[in-house]
Order: structure tokens, then sequence, then C-alpha cells
């Protein structure tokens, strides 16, 4: 399997059709059926205590496993999510990024199915763990 699309590619897309997000995520890695993707954490992904809220931990495993699948099958705007669920696992570590890992577990013509891990930047623990299906539309 090659890439269609490597980090710097998919960093450019995000960049210009989201570019509403695109200032919190940086593509650090991309690989055949697999992305790698920092959360700048700011103070508007925090909830009261000080700690990442569920909502933004959320978005990146939405847009780990999106990017994903672009890197597989190029630049189609127009995939979506159909179904997702995502486990918190333990608070964050106070002041650091988020990486998301997000691997395709499957990609079909009309699915895709992948999971995310998500940990604090520099630590080994997951924070969460998310499963994310994705609907493709049909090639034109």
């Amino acid at each position: 399997m090659t890439l269609k699309m490597d980090a710097g590619a998919l960093q450019t897309f995000l960049d210009e059709q989201f570019e509403q997000v695109a200032r919190d995520y940086i593509v650090e890695e991309a690989q055949p059926m697999a992305v790698r993707v920092r959360l700048q954490v700011g103070e508007h992904n925090l909830r009261p205590g000080g700690t990442i809220s569920g909502p933004a931990m959320f978005a990146l495993a939405d847009v780990g496993v999106y990017l994903a699948i672009l890197a597989m099958i190029g630049p189609v705007a127009l995939a979506v999510t159909t179904g997702a669920s995502i486990d918190f696992m333990r608070k964050p570590q106070a002041g650091r990024d988020l990486i998301g890992e997000a691997r395709l577990l499957k990609l079909g013509r009309a699915l895709a199915v992948g999971d995310v891990l998500i940990r604090s930047e520099g630590s080994d623990e997951i924070v969460a763990r998310a499963s994310v299906t994705y609907s493709i539309p049909p090639a034109r």
C-alpha cells in the first residue's frame, strides 16, 4: 500500500479545507494506514479544573482517522464520520499537547474503520482510546 498524501500534503489540506480548526493540529507523520497527529492544547481546549476536555480529545481522534483515510485515498473532503466511540482512561497531563496515533483497521470502497490511541506528549500512558467509522463517498 502506498500513500497518496504524505504528512505535508495532509497538513496543507487541513489548512486549506478546515482553516477553522487547522491551527490546533500538526500532522507529524503519515505511513500506510496510519498517521500521528498532535493537538496543540490551548485555553480553548480546557475544561474547569484545567484538564483537557473530552470534546477536544474526541476531535483529535476524529481528525486522526480522517487524515489516515486521506493519506490512503487522496483529498476527499466529503468523507464523513458515521460512528464513533471513545473511552477516557486517565486524566491527560497538564500543560502538554496530546498525541493521537490513528491506524486504519479496514479501508474499503465505502467504509473505513480506524482506532486511535491518545497520549499526553512525552508519556507512554494512554489517556483515551477511540474507534471511528467513516463513510467514503463514491468516486466520480
